[in-house]
Parts: C-alpha cells; structure tokens; sequence
C-alpha cells in the first residue's frame, strides 16, 4: 500500500468495504498517508485510552510521527481524541472523503472472540442496489483485523449522523462486554477460513488456535462500537454471514432477503 488520494482509491463505495486498508494510515482529505507501528511490548495490563493515545504516537509515516503529521495539518492532537471502531464503510478512504472527516488516524487491530457480519439492511443513498453496512456479532475463537479511528468528539458525531441516514436509533453506540481487541503489526493477518467454523446447531466456533499476539490488548471499556439495531444481523439458517467469507455483493445477491434476522442484542453483550 503506498500513499493515495482518497479519491483513487480503487475500491470506490459500490465495491465497499472490501479491500479495506491493509495498513494503519492517516486519513486527511487529499491524501491517505501510511502508517508504519511501532514495536510494541506487550503491557500486563490493556491499555487504557491515555495509554492507546501513547501507543499511537509511535507510528511513523516516511515524513514524521503522528503526532507531528497533525500538527502539521493543524488538526487536534490525540489529546483530543477517542477510540471508535471504523466498521466496513467507515473505514472505507473514499467514503472517509465523502463524509468529509477530516484529519483522522485509523490503526490496525486485531478483534478476538467477534466478528464482523452484514446488517440486514440497505443504504441506498449513492446506487442501487446500495451499500450493507457492517456490524458486530460473537463468535468462540474467531479473529480477524479492523480498523480503529482515533476520533474528535465532533468527528464521532459526524461518523454516526451519517450512517444513521436520518433514523435515529437504527445504529446504537456501545462498548462491547465480550471478545479482545488488540494493536496489531503491519504483518498480514488472514481470518479463519470457512472450514475452520463447527456449528452445532447452536453455537459457531473456530476450532482453531489463535495466532500467537503482535501488539497490547486494548480495554474494550475504552472504545466505542456503532452497531445495527433494527433488523441486527443476517441469520442464515442460524449461522452467520461473516464479512470475511463472503464479499457485499455476493451476500446481496445470493442471502439478502432470503431469511431471517437475529437480534442484535442476542448475538452480541454490551455495556
């Protein structure tokens, strides 16, 4: 991955979110700057947002550390800034543009225990047949990467206007009470494959060890999650459409309306 306006970013929204980023970056209006992170020792405690905000000040671009990367584009300092998972959409570069974001660094970590799965709903707002957005459910032993902005409060604001597109409540804020979140190196990382998940007609589970960690664990206490609320998440026949085994449009046209919801609250515990 190489530096790149958000505008040629070769995945535009109709193919969104997939490929995202495979680095930490900084996004800015004109151009998404890669970030290198830091070696990381591993802390006996999770970091706590001052310590994420230390953490983060470690990552490096070819032209300066973080923190003097927003200096320079005279944005607030991490000082002023709150971890938000950046779900599919969000954390799209193009799609930054359009919400017009402004000066945001995204770094890449590892969630443990969750998934990321498509809501059972469409935003139609750029194209038919539209956008899924992308939201969280458990999942025993799974991980996979994400991305996790480092955001002002109105950048927080603005992030939940526009997916909320009008219906408040559709997207609910929360801190998520289960699974592991944790800074991951610029190392590729791929998820567990489909053939790794046994069900038992109940419960899905990766019967797979976890690789070995690269970075601290981050309190979950800390970092705030958007996830769907009307319909939840898509249940196919009790079993889960994960993000990172099926792309947007092979869902939409292959399990979209063709079953059932689950509740967003019985697949997933919140504080």
């Amino acid at each position: 991955m190489e530096d790149i306006s958000p505008r040629l970013w070769p995945y535009s929204p109709n193919n969104s979110p997939a490929p995202l980023p495979p680095r930490s970056f900084l996004f800015t209006s004109a151009k998404v700057l890669v970030l290198s992170a830091p070696r990381d020792s591993e802390t006996d405690e999770a970091l706590n947002i001052d310590g994420l905000r230390q953490m983060a000040a470690g990552y490096q671009h070819s032209t300066g550390a973080l923190s003097a990367l927003l200096q320079a584009a005279d944005a607030p300092g991490l000082d002023a800034r709150k971890p938000v998972l950046l779900l599919g959409e969000l954390a799209n570069p193009y799609r930054l543009r359009d919400i017009n974001i402004g000066v945001l660094p995204v770094l890449r970590v590892r969630l443990e225990g969750v998934c990321t799965t498509w809501s059972d709903g469409l935003d139609a707002r750029d194209m038919q047949p539209g956008v899924h957005h992308v939201t969280l459910a458990r999942t025993p032993g799974w991980w996979e990467t994400v991305h996790l902005g480092l955001a002002t409060v109105e950048q927080l604001k603005r992030i939940r206007t526009w997916i909320e597109n009008g219906v408040p409540g559709s997207w609910r804020p929360v801190r998520l009470d289960e699974g592991s979140l944790r800074l991951e190196g610029d190392a590729p990382l791929d998820p567990p494959l489909v053939d790794d998940v046994a069900w038992d007609g109940t419960v899905e589970r990766v019967e797979r060890p976890t690789p070995p960690p690269s970075g601290s664990s981050i309190d979950l206490s800390a970092v705030m999650a958007l996830v769907h609320t009307r319909q939840g998440c898509y249940n196919n026949r009790g079993r889960l459409a994960r993000c990172a085994h099926l792309q947007q449009r092979a869902f939409h046209e292959g399990l979209f309306r063709r079953g059932s919801s689950h509740r967003w609250d019985a697949v997933l515990k919140v504080r």
